[in-house]
């Protein structure tokens, strides 16, 4: 059975599935970044009198996934109009007022798909939450810095899309003052960023971020190399009229040889050469001394956290010695002697693994955590320590199908064994749906505060403990 629903551009109409939910997919919330519009800021769709079918995912910015096997299934769709999200909601009747979560993909900013059947908002739904997914432009599209167009293209899209939000989610029965954004690994990357927009302030009131990848170093000198990085290793020009013209794979192929290993990607981010940057306007100092000296969201309540092994299972690149490895993540001699002594039991093909892990995700989310409970902001700390069966690890992803509650959905098999805990699973959604509703994940899970660091360990039977992270404190890692 399908359902119309009248937006402020025109209506669309959803598709009503077994358990009465309804879900309202592709939607546009800025026209299709083609031609002169491909490097442009979003603009706003034209309207349409019409209904729109909305019962299929729209076009993904996806067209080459992250790696040739992801952990997450992340469809790629082909067509032009990739800035469109997805509303899964229980009713679409604007007296309920129900709280939203906006979600944000991750993929390391090159990659990922709002189309990914673990995004999909049942279990949100069937407990009173409106879920939204967002689809936004990635890498040189949504990213590189280029002569003749705006900075930060695909966070303006995130904002287009909150802005969206904002004016429409009440026809789908959500409220748009009760809004909490979230997201995983770079989409939780743009949670922590978002936090720091001013111009986003004002569309949600909560934010979730989840295995956040924290960009360093972050300033217009980091874009301004990664523009010469294109230039010098493919003779392109880094200006929007030089690739404004160019086909898809065409600007994949750019893409793909930016990415390439050479030491001529000293000073970039480590495996984030195309990703967001403080450009001094739309994002107004870097994102990690915006949380942790300047206070950024200080009003709004966080959850954020990562899980144990992240990126433990990268080997090291073949024939660079330890200490240069290290040395690129930013840690100095002395750092790198603290680093192994710590992780020496773990075996030396873990440490560059462990490294990754440490300096993307746990230092740079604890440091900000520290920072928010030394001003007594709300925030809830967190690390997913359930250990997969399959893998012997708990790593990057394998917290979605949790918080998401698809423990059912495809490919998590693959990665959390046949017999996931289905415990682990209500729990962590459960703490996901009350910190939307509430603001707060429940009283089993105290705030993190300068006092005691209360942290929450998902594990098979879930539990606090106080400062268990204080190892990585201690190694001072940049």
């Amino acid at each position: 059975m399908s359902t119309i629903v009248t937006t402020a551009r025109g209506p669309v109409r959803g598709e009503r599935r077994a358990d009465g939910s309804m879900r309202f997919l592709g939607i546009p919330y800025a026209q299709p970044p083609v031609g002169e519009l491909r490097f442009a800021a979003p603009v706003p769709p034209e309207p349409w009198s019409e209904p729109l079918d909305a019962t299929e995912y729209g076009p993904t910015a996806q067209r080459r996934p992250f790696a040739e096997v992801t952990t997450i299934p992340e469809p790629s769709i082909p067509g032009a109009g990739v800035l469109n999200l997805n509303v899964f909601t229980p009713t679409p009747e604007p007296e309920a007022a129900l709280p939203v979560m906006v979600w944000i993909h991750g993929g390391g900013y090159v990659a990922g798909s709002a189309a990914s059947p673990w995004y999909d908002g049942a279990a949100f739904n069937r407990d009173g939450v409106v879920l939204v997914s967002v689809g936004y432009r990635l890498g040189i599209e949504g990213f590189l810095h280029l002569e003749g167009a705006p900075d930060n293209r695909g966070v303006r899209d995130w904002i287009a899309a909150l802005e969206w939000v904002r004016d429409n989610i009440a026809a789908f029965g959500g409220d748009p003052a009760k809004v909490t954004i979230a997201g995983q690994s770079a989409g939780g990357g743009a949670v922590q960023i978002l936090l720091t927009v001013p111009s986003a302030q004002g569309l949600f009131r909560g934010a979730i971020s989840a295995s956040g990848a924290v960009v360093r170093p972050d300033g217009p000198e980091v874009a301004r190399a990664a523009a010469r990085l294109l230039t010098s290793r493919t003779g392109v020009p880094a200006t929007a009229a030089a690739l404004r013209d160019l086909t898809d794979q065409e600007l994949l192929d750019l893409q793909h040889r930016m990415s390439e290993p050479g030491p001529d990607l000293a000073g970039l981010p480590p495996m984030l050469p195309l990703a967001p940057f403080a450009d001094g306007e739309l994002i107004p100092v870097p994102v990690l001394e915006a949380l942790t000296a300047g206070g950024a969201g200080a009003e709004v309540p966080l959850m954020l956290g990562f899980t144990e092994d992240e990126f433990t299972m990268f080997p090291p690149p073949d024939g660079v010695p330890l200490p240069v490895l290290l040395g690129g993540l930013g840690l100095d001699p002395a750092g790198t002697a603290a680093f192994v002594k710590e992780y020496e039991a773990a075996g030396a093909d873990r440490l560059f693994g462990q490294a990754l892990t440490d300096t993307i995700f746990r230092a740079p989310n604890l440091a900000v955590a520290d920072a928010r409970a030394a001003r007594e902001h709300p925030t809830w700390f967190y690390e997913f320590r359930w250990c997969s069966p399959a893998a012997g690890q708990a790593f990057h992803c394998l917290d979605l199908p949790f918080a998401f509650d698809h423990l059912d959905a495809e490919g998590v098999v693959a990665i959390a064994g046949n017999e996931p805990p289905r415990a682990l699973a209500d729990a962590l959604h459960r703490a996901w749906v009350a910190f939307v509703r509430d603001q707060d994940p429940g009283a089993d899970w105290p705030r993190y505060t300068a006092g005691e660091r209360i942290t929450k360990i998902w594990d098979a039977e879930p539990r606090t403990a106080e400062d268990p992270l204080r190892a990585i404190r201690a190694l001072q890692l940049p």
